[in-house]
């Protein structure tokens, strides 16, 4: 591969983020927000949190005051609107505190008071007060088990929106009778506003008995009190038609849709058709293959489009973790693509996490060129083994073709990208 179609790959994936960086995207929807008479406090979650809590200090001219959570290092500079960084896959007591804080901010407002909700992807975990009768530590064990057991970001949610006292419009009931806004980057699937940080905002269409149901799927080792919760009809959420969300707006300000959008234009600037999947799920092994035959259907035969082709997809794909390696649902995409393509037609490819990191490491994917298979056999790097370990991360890592950014403090979930360039007469 040349470095042009390095560069490419890498220039795209960067016109991805840029497109949902809330610098970007949000300023113009708080254009079509009304003053409140009353207080406006902002309060938010996610992996976004900080970025967007700054881009409302410079773009709304009347008093705030507020509190966001985001993920460690992925804070902003802010005056008005206290950032507090927490952790993320897994919850952790900054976050608990941080939820707590936020419930209590939103309550004892009147019909007078605006509150500005900050919702991005992350903000499931980021924002966890668990319900009563639930413990962190419990809570904690039941997320830990759902991130390996491929369960999907909605099912995954379900059960998180049951376990809360918080989500699953349990934040917008907190705040009425106030008007409630809430600016949201999406980074689920079908764009649905009730998984986005599991809908703090949003009625909650879901039951506790699917989430009894998803517990079951995945054969969850969930804690007794855990059970004894999603048993009781208290753990239900509030649902679509509620009262309580007659003064609550929803609006997505930054979607994958835009993102892949924004991807394609560099694409088709540098001479390839785009061609865009949209936002896909499934394992990340399976969701590779599909891809491999693609663009091998395209290298080949030309169809459903003649290359050179960009092959561009979203969504959040899951690893079903067996292995004791490193690395995320991206690199282990890539890495499954490395396996099924070996150097095929020249291709070459790019899997990244819009957020900057790519599960819990500190890449947000990796880079596959055209020589990646012949680099690692000459090198005596055993792909296959590396992958039946779920071990992508040393993989590219050996290649030297991890891709770093550090955190974007956006998310707009999976970005993947593949080149098939015109064959060679």
């Amino acid at each position: 591969m040349s470095e042009d179609h390095r560069t490419l790959l890498r220039a795209m994936f960067d016109a991805a983020i840029d497109a949902a960086h809330p610098s970007v995207c949000l300023p113009a929807f708080l254009e079509t927000i009304a003053p409140p008479k009353g207080r406006t406090i902002v309060v938010g979650a996610g992996k976004a949190a900080a970025s967007m809590a700054a881009a409302v200090e410079k773009h709304w001219p009347h008093p705030i005051e507020g509190l966001v959570v985001t993920r460690y290092e992925h804070g902003a500079p802010t005056s008005e609107i206290e950032v507090i960084e927490a952790s993320h896959p897994v919850p952790d007591a900054a976050g608990r505190a941080a939820a707590g804080r936020i419930l209590a901010k939103v309550q004892g407002l009147t019909e007078n008071d605006l509150v500005l909700a900050l919702i991005s992807g992350g903000g499931s975990a980021l924002m966890a007060l668990p319900a009563d009768g639930v413990s962190l530590e419990e809570k904690q064990a039941v997320n830990k088990a759902l991130l390996k057991s491929g369960a999907t970001i909605s099912e995954m949610n379900c059960v998180r929106k049951h376990l809360s006292a918080i989500k699953g419009g349990r934040l917008a009931r907190a705040a009425a009778p106030a008007k409630v806004v809430a600016l949201m980057i999406s980074d689920v699937p079908n764009d649905d506003l009730s998984v986005i940080a599991s809908g703090p905002t949003v009625p909650d269409p879901t039951t506790r008995e699917d989430a009894l149901a998803v517990i079951a799927k995945y054969k969850i080792d969930a804690p007794a009190a855990v059970l004894a919760h999603l048993a009781t009809p208290d753990c239900e959420t509030p649902k679509p038609g509620d009262a309580i969300f007659d003064r609550v707006e929803n609006i997505l300000i930054a979607t994958p849709q835009g993102s892949l959008d924004a991807a394609a234009a560099v694409a088709s600037r540098a001479g390839f058709t785009p061609l865009i999947l949209g936002d896909l799920e499934g394992e990340s092994r399976d969701v590779a293959l599909v891809h491999a035959g693609i663009a091998r259907q395209i290298a080949r035969h030309s169809q459903p489009i003649a290359p050179p082709v960009a092959i561009i997809s979203g969504g959040e794909t899951t690893v079903t973790v067996r292995g004791k390696g490193r690395g995320g649902r991206d690199a282990e995409f890539l890495l499954a693509l490395t396996l099924a393509l070996e150097g095929f037609g020249g291709v070459s490819a790019i899997a990244c996490d819009t957020d900057g990191i790519d599960g819990s490491e500190d890449n947000a994917g990796a880079i596959m060129t055209a020589d990646s298979f012949a680099r690692a056999a000459a090198q005596g790097v055993d792909l296959k083994a590396l992958f039946a370990n779920n071990d992508a991360y040393t993989a590219f890592e050996k290649l030297g073709d991890l891709v770093v950014t550090g955190p974007t403090r956006t998310n707009v979930n999976d970005f993947r990208v593949i080149l098939v360039p015109k064959p060679a007469r």
